[in-house]
């Protein structure tokens, strides 16, 4: 089924809505979101470049759209859930925003774009959207895709009063809480950069505790249980840290090229900013060997603590991370 046959989803769930939602980008996150939404009879269309991605989610019931801009010509409301700046902009060009602004729906288009995107992207894209007439909301998520299926995604959103209004009620399927941030948004990217590169933290600040303690003939799980039963109660230790101390990486849930990703997004934002991320470089070249490593490089991005389990930074024996 086309985008503009727009049939009704199979209801899954036992929530029907009138609601019909178009979804551009289907990687481990923007799939989750689709089957969240078709689940709680949302009806959706999705368009993916690898169409066999789209596959599962037409078996329950989604629509699948013959191209990018067939799905913004049939739909008013387009999530996009893409995975960098480059495959954002190269999508949501002008050609595609001016058939969004020609929906069959007759109603302005808005898109939500929910990816973690830097702060220049967002703020091109926001300026390409407004000389087109199509709404934008920079709305990008925290949490991994089982969150994302189970709708309890924290979302940090930005843009016009009006858009997020019209943008609320999706993502209150998608979401247990959306904080929002104002008109700018921009705010919203910035806000989920800092976020990411506190994680990044997080998964250096584990590496080098477990390393330590596991040096001297104690236990890292008994260790990790310790430190997050006793001093870091969050889902970052308690979700990561029970994964390096295992040694427990794949499948991934956020590979490391993607971390890599997010670090330089952090480091082009403070550039921009005049503010100095002074372990920013010791991260980056943490990632760096992490990437030069076969053995790591298609991992969730938490096998960079092998890096300093070997002691390290550089191409290294394979360890038995990838068990």
């Amino acid at each position: 089924m086309s985008a503009v046959d727009d049939g009704t989803a199979t209801i899954i769930g036992t929530k029907e809505h009138s609601m019909k939602v178009g979804i551009i980008g289907l990687g481990e996150m923007g799939a989750a979101m689709a089957r969240r939404l078709l689940d709680q009879g949302v009806g959706v269309t999705v368009w993916n470049r690898t169409a066999s991605a789209a596959d599962a989610l037409v078996m329950r019931g989604a629509a699948l759209a013959g191209s990018a801009a067939e799905l913004a010509t049939g739909h008013d409301l387009i999530i996009s859930m893409l995975a960098n700046d480059a495959a954002s902009e190269a999508v949501f060009d002008a050609d595609l925003l001016a058939s969004a602004g020609r929906s069959a729906t007759g109603r302005r288009a808005l898109h939500i774009a929910m990816a973690t995107l830097s702060v220049d992207a967002c703020r091109r894209l926001a300026e390409l959207h407004t000389a087109s007439g199509v709404d934008f909301v920079s709305a990008p998520v925290l949490g991994r895709s089982p969150l994302a299926a189970a709708g309890k995604l924290n979302i940090v959103a930005a843009g016009a009063a009006t858009a997020i209004e019209r943008a609320q009620p999706v993502l209150d399927l998608l979401g247990k809480r959306t904080w929002v941030l104002g008109d700018d948004p921009t705010r919203a990217a910035l806000v989920k950069i800092g976020v990411n590169y506190n994680l990044l933290h997080a998964l250096q600040a584990i590496a080098e505790s477990v390393t330590l303690v596991e040096r001297g003939g104690v236990d890292p799980s008994a260790f990790v249980e310790i430190l997050t039963d006793a001093a870091f109660t969050g889902s970052a230790y308690g979700g990561y840290g029970p994964m390096i101390a295992e040694r427990r990486y794949a499948p991934p849930g956020f590979t490391v090229g993607l971390g890599r990703k997010d670090l330089g997004l952090a480091q082009d934002a403070a550039a921009g900013l005049g503010v100095d991320l002074a372990v920013a470089p010791v991260l980056a070249e943490i990632f760096d060997a992490a990437l030069a490593r076969p053995d790591l490089a298609e991992l969730d991005w938490s096998a960079v603590a092998e890096i300093t389990r070997d002691g390290v930074v550089g191409p290294a024996a394979p360890s038995d991370a990838s068990a």
